[in-house]
């Protein structure tokens, strides 16, 4: 289960991973807080702009452009296998920790029981501007609220996520020691499925996403993660929980990973010659 502020950070985020999990067989779920109807809204600030502007796309209410993002959404959600977009409608306007809100989102933690959530790093709690951050210190919130879930009480049982991956960490660095460890610590070869990706982040006309700035994203945001990872192009995540297991994990990627010659492996993909716009 995703939950992220806006329609399109789902996609941009780790629309590759979702793709990935989907053709596993996982159900992936997203949940979006706002209509996004404010943000990065383009298609409709640019228009004003000309001569001689189009009339139903310049007289277009918040409602219009709410449901235009939407259907953007609703394909791009198609593309990479979202089995199912639940959204809260919120106003781009939300910019702090509301307990009705996180009541919602609590909600639909209880009803959905995902294994995994999905949301952004939290960049600085205080950050009221930063509706990124917000949106996670209410993911958290509602976190706690849902495990205190009880049937007698609330109709409903406690629930307990198994774990939580954050994005958009603003590190780079593929090692522990840098930056007192901290660092993406999970790395998501996205490489088969780029090219799911690039189709979805093209549904996102409205917000000038689609072309040019499509490719550029992938190529210089997932294709570093993936330079890091060893691979062409990663989603790259940092996990909230730790984890237990039996034996030491080290990963079949790492097992065959040549550093020598990784180089050569991971740049053997031309984004933009395998997907023109």
């Amino acid at each position: 289960m995703t939950i992220y502020a806006h329609p399109a950070d789902t996609i941009t985020n780790c629309g590759g991973t979702l793709a990935r999990h989907a053709a596993a067989g996982d159900e992936v779920v997203a949940l979006i807080l706002t209509h996004g109807g404010r943000m990065h809204a383009n298609r409709y600030a640019e228009e004003w702009r000309k001569e001689s502007p189009d009339e139903a796309i310049v007289s277009a209410d918040l409602e219009a452009i709410a449901a235009h993002k939407k259907d953007e959404l609703k394909r791009a959600a198609e593309i990479v296998g979202i089995s199912r977009v639940i959204t809260l409608d919120l106003d781009d306007h939300y910019a702090a920790l509301q307990e009705a809100v996180v009541d919602q989102i609590a909600e639909q933690l209880a009803i959905e029981r995902p294994d995994v959530v999905i949301c952004d790093y939290p960049v600085n709690p205080v950050m009221a501007a930063n509706m990124h951050t917000v949106a996670t210190v209410s993911v958290l919130a509602a976190l706690g609220r849902a495990g205190m879930f009880l049937r007698n009480l609330d109709g409903k049982s406690e629930f307990h996520v198994k774990q939580v991956f954050f994005t958009s960490l603003p590190v780079m660095a593929g090692d522990g020691l840098s930056l007192y460890g901290l660092r993406n610590d999970v790395y998501i070869d996205i490489t088969d499925v780029v090219g799911k990706k690039v189709a979805a982040m093209d549904c996102f006309d409205s917000q000038g996403y689609s072309g040019l700035f499509a490719r550029k994203l992938i190529e210089a945001n997932n294709g570093e993660s993936g330079r890091v990872a060893g691979v062409n192009f990663a989603e790259a995540f940092y996990r909230m929980n730790n984890e237990t297991h039996t034996l030491l994990p080290v990963t079949e990627a790492a097992r065959g990973d040549d550093v020598l010659t990784r180089h050569i492996t991971y740049s053997t993909i031309d984004l933009r010659a395998t997907y023109p716009i």
